[in-house]
């Protein structure tokens, strides 16, 4: 089988694991006192903030993938660390959250909320830590002169994987953090 074409079919059940949870979260958004305990208890700004981070992560991402198509690894080697350095920052970010939220007594089991929300974003974290894990390996095979000579597909399908983790994280933080403070 392809490579291009396995990685695909893994985003693609892996967007249908989100799609579940995005509307698991939903629904039981509409249990009374949800929206309350998910105004109260989440921080749009600096969540927001740490999600930019992400979404720079893809520009760097995909400047990497750019400078190996032009044969130089060089700069392939800094925009693999950005990328790196921006999406750790990120999963920072959601452990600062978390530690916040559970200074509250907001736990994955104290309230629908919590379950669906620690669930929801949860594991979407867990995609970016993978992420990293793999592009961290990338980052090393490059240092060690692995990508030297151009014809690997492996830094576009790692690409294509990174990317779906930062359009997933668009839906999630629109449906989780932006939209119930626009229509409160």
């Amino acid at each position: 089988m392809d490579n291009k074409l396995m990685i695909k079919l893994i985003v693609g059940t892996e967007a249908m694991f989100f799609l579940a949870l995005i509307m698991a979260f939903v629904y039981f958004s509409l249990v009374p006192g949800f929206r309350t305990h998910q105004l109260v208890s989440l921080d749009i700004k600096s969540t927001g903030v740490f999600s930019l981070f992400l979404f720079s992560s893809s520009f760097t991402y995909w400047r990497a993938e750019e400078n190996f198509r032009k044969g130089d690894v060089k700069h392939l080697k800094v925009w693999l660390l950005l990328t790196i350095l921006l999406g750790v920052i990120f999963l920072f970010g959601q452990g600062k959250e978390y530690y916040d939220l559970l200074n509250h007594q907001v736990t994955i089991s104290s309230s629908t909320f919590g379950t669906s929300f620690f669930t929801l974003t949860g594991f979407h974290g867990l995609h970016v830590l993978i992420g990293l894990i793999v592009i961290a390996v990338l980052t090393c095979l490059a240092f060690l002169g692995d990508y030297d000579q151009p014809g690997s597909s492996l830094i576009s399908m790692v690409g294509i994987y990174w990317h779906f983790v930062d359009i997933v994280w668009v839906f999630v933080f629109l449906i989780v953090y932006v939209l119930p403070f626009i229509v409160r």
